[in-house]
């Protein structure tokens, strides 16, 4: 997968999971083992799209995932293994700026030396 840059620049990764219980989990996984610092689960989001030949219409749940992009490969694996759906969005957006503490913040939330088995 492409990513703004490999140096550990924040991005933003967005994914959608079909209901609370899903995003749940998948965001506190995704911060348990540092591929995330924060995830936030934003209910009330309305998808329209087609899949299996059919136009759907569906409620999902939108996680907003704070991560670096040294993370994205890891992140993506992960979400492959743990995301309730066939084909999981993952989109990563990067962060051109902003409050330069939280960025920090972000970089140190995912260092892999940091980690925790």
């Amino acid at each position: 997968m492409q990513t703004p840059d490999d140096t550990g620049e924040v991005v933003l990764a967005l994914t959608t999971c079909p209901d609370a219980q899903s995003a749940k989990a998948l965001g506190e996984a995704l911060v348990q083992e540092r591929l995330a610092t924060c995830v936030n689960r934003v209910s009330g989001v309305a998808s329209t799209y087609f899949w299996d030949g059919r136009l759907q219409d569906e409620s999902e749940i939108l996680l907003i995932i704070k991560t670096s992009s040294a993370r994205v490969e890891e992140l993506q694996a992960k979400l492959k293994t743990l995301h309730p759906y066939e084909l999981p969005e993952l989109i990563i957006l990067p962060v051109i700026g902003g409050n330069e503490a939280y960025l920090q913040w972000v970089r140190e939330g995912v260092e892999q030396e940091r980690r925790t088995e």
